[in-house]
Parts: C-alpha cells; structure tokens; sequence
C-alpha cells in the first residue's frame, strides 16, 4: 500500500494558506479531525468527572479515552498517562518530585544532546539538594551520543538519567535502549524526553527501558499540552505535592486542578489520525497499536526519502554545512551557510512562502556544544504532509538565498 502524501495533506486546512512547512519539530499544523473532536467535546454536555449526569458521564469517557489512545501510542499501561500542561511542566514536577528522595552526594545525569526542558529541571533540581550533575557529552564532528559516553558519567551514586530518545535540533537517535541497560546496572532511572522521537517514530516504553517518558501531542497533529508515561506501579511509589481533598489515584494524584477535556478529546483524535496512516488488515480486524505501528513505518519512509532529496540539493549548493550526520536521525536538518546568517536565510524563504526556522530550539548546550553558540542554525524539519513540491520550493529558495 503505497503512502498518498496528496490525501494527506488534503486533511490540513492550514495547508491551503500555500505555505510549504519545515517547522514541524516546533509543532505540527493540525488536521480536520482534530479540530473537530475538540469542538465536539465542548458542544456536549461537560462537567467534573461521575457516573450519573451526561457532563460527568462525558467528562469520564473522554479521559478514559485519551488514557488508552496515549497507551496504545506509547506501547505503555493506561494507567501509567499522565497529563501535564507541557513536557516542560511534567519534567519540572517530576524533577522536584524525584529530588526529594535524592540524598547530598547522589548524582544525576543529563546529556548536551538534550532540549533544555530534559536538562535545567534536573540540574536545579540537584542544586536544591545538594547532588552532583554529571555531563554525558555527545560528538559534535557525528552529531552521535554514545551509551559509552553515558556509561562513563555512572557511578554507585547516580540516581537518574535524563536522555533524548531524539534531539530535536539535529535529529541524533541515541540507543536508548542500550543506556537504559547501564543506567539500570548502576542502580539509577532513566527518564526519556520522547516529544521529538514520538513525532517521527513507533515508541515503546518497555523496549525502550524507560522508567519515565514525556512527549507532547502538538509536535504529532494534536493539541497544545504534554503527556508522561511511566509503569502504575512506579508511579505508586512517588508522592507528589497535591492538594488534601484531591484524589490520590495513580494517575491523577500527578495531575492538578480540573482536566482541559477538549485537549484530552482531541489527542485521542490525533492518535486515532495517525493510526489511519497506516495499513489495515485484510480482515477490518487489527487494532490502534498495530495500526500505529504500520503508520510509523510508513511516514517513516516517506520522510526519509525527502530527507535525503534534501541533502542531496544542499550538497549540490555549496557553501552549506549540514549539522545532522548520526547514522540514526529524524528528518530534521541543521544547516548552517558560509559567511551567511541562518536567520537572513529563515527571512529569505519566508518571503518565498517556506516556513524553515533558525534558532537553538531551546537545545541550547547542543548548539553551543557544536560551536554555533546561542544562534544555532536554520532547522529543516520534514512531517508526514510534506512533499516534492515542498522540497523543490526550499532548495530553490536556498539556492535564491545562496546566489
């Protein structure tokens, strides 16, 4: 079954403005559907949470919902999602959350890979308790984090590793897998910033190894919030503040105040859209994760063929250096230009109706690690609406910029 970027795309009314789109790692354009679940849960009856009155009937079933839709996306337990305003938010909570069971002395982890949201909560988290942070530093000349690079910074003291499942400013894939096992042997958690990786491939809490994980709906067609996935059992053992009279039920006792239901209606319409992507079996029969699975595999391979039409018509430009080199990658490209701002080629494409941005994306330590300081690059992001004719229209425009 072959993808149809065309039928796609026909389901984005953002993408009748005639904008050709890079700009997905910073959060996707919304689809029909998405839109439309979310007006329909605020056109019904909604209320708090019960079993006797409409509002509250509907109120229970879409949270119920959204559980099992993160669940089957993830390859987690519905009893594990957590709703949070952002990943950023969740991080923060869990950090402080996590910090007070830390002792002076104890150590933590984080990668110059990372998004700064997987970095800063952790490292002031550490201060406020007196632990020590190590650094696990990734190749700026491969764009590779190695788990050997990882391993090294583990002592009998650490208590956690932070890690991007992929960085979100030059695509780098780390083995998460293969540092959840060392993070495991020293005795420490291991918590994933999955909002880039879940945009562009099939995640899977337990293959992964990871104890925590956050991602965040609007970087993969949803709405505006974040979502962290853990073990129930796990999260059971973790007493976050909370209010007295709230509930202190796995998961809600993480989450505060009343659920934005609308949000909630409409990720589970983003997962459900993602699952369409993907090939049905013959007999009607195969379920959400199995449709996932067939769905990632597919943009994933539509992605990567443009990925690579791109790096090929920048190689053929010149004078353009292309930061994104790790064997594994997402389709997000990083380049930089010879005696040229990246934010002068940003506004160059703009006016060509190409939306390519420049910048850090927050992932600051990496670009300083690559020697770009605070400005970063220009960031070439691919999602599954793009085609050739976008494509086409940023090399041209690059070449526009360049000549």
């Amino acid at each position: 079954m072959s993808y149809d970027v065309s039928a796609v795309r026909a389901q984005f009314p953002a993408l009748r403005s005639g904008t050709a789109h890079f700009d997905g790692p910073g959060g996707t354009q919304t689809p029909a559907s998405v839109v439309a679940a979310i007006g329909e849960a605020m056109s019904r009856p909604l209320s708090n949470r019960g079993a006797t009155l409409p509002g509250e009937v509907n109120a229970e079933e879409i949270v119920r919902e959204f559980r099992r839709a993160m669940a089957d996306l993830l390859g987690a337990d519905p009893g594990g999602i957590v709703f949070g305003r952002s990943a950023t938010q969740l991080t923060y909570d869990f950090s402080r959350t996590l910090a007070g069971t830390w002792q002076p002395g104890d150590e933590v982890v984080v990668s110059r890979l990372d998004h700064d949201a997987n970095i800063r909560p952790w490292v002031q988290a550490a201060e406020r308790v007196g632990a020590v942070v190590r650094w696990a530093d990734f190749d700026p000349a491969t764009g590779e984090l190695s788990p050997e690079a990882v391993g090294a910074q583990l002592t009998g003291r650490t208590r956690l590793v932070a890690v991007t499942g992929a960085s979100n400013l030059i695509g780098t894939r780390p083995d998460i897998p293969a540092i959840a096992r060392l993070a495991h042997e020293a005795g420490a958690l291991l918590y994933v910033d999955a909002v880039h990786l879940t945009a562009h491939r099939a995640v899977d809490l337990d293959r992964l190894g990871a104890d925590f994980l956050v991602c965040s709906p609007y970087k993969f067609f949803g709405p505006h919030h974040g979502v962290l996935a853990a073990r129930p059992e796990l999260l059971g053992t973790l007493r976050p503040d909370k209010l007295a009279p709230s509930t202190d039920a796995v998961p809600e006792r993480f989450e505060l105040g009343t659920l934005p239901y609308e949000l909630m209606a409409g990720t589970r319409a983003a997962v459900d859209f993602v699952a369409e992507l993907g090939t049905v079996a013959a007999d009607g029969l195969a379920g959400r994760r199995e449709r996932l699975l067939s769905a990632y595999a597919a943009i994933g391979s539509h992605e990567t063929a443009l990925r690579e039409s791109i790096e090929k018509g920048v190689r053929d430009l010149g004078g353009v250096t292309v930061h994104s080199r790790a064997a594994e990658r997402t389709p997000t490209l990083l380049l930089t230009f010879e005696g040229r701002d990246a934010a002068d080629a940003h506004h160059a494409l703009a006016r060509s109706g190409v939306h390519a941005p420049a910048g850090s994306f927050y992932a600051l330590e990496a670009s300083r690690h690559l020697g770009l300081g605070e400005s970063g690059g220009l960031r070439v992001g691919l999602s599954a609406y793009n085609d050739a004719d976008d494509v086409e229209r940023l090399l041209t425009g690059l070449a526009d910029f360049l000549g």
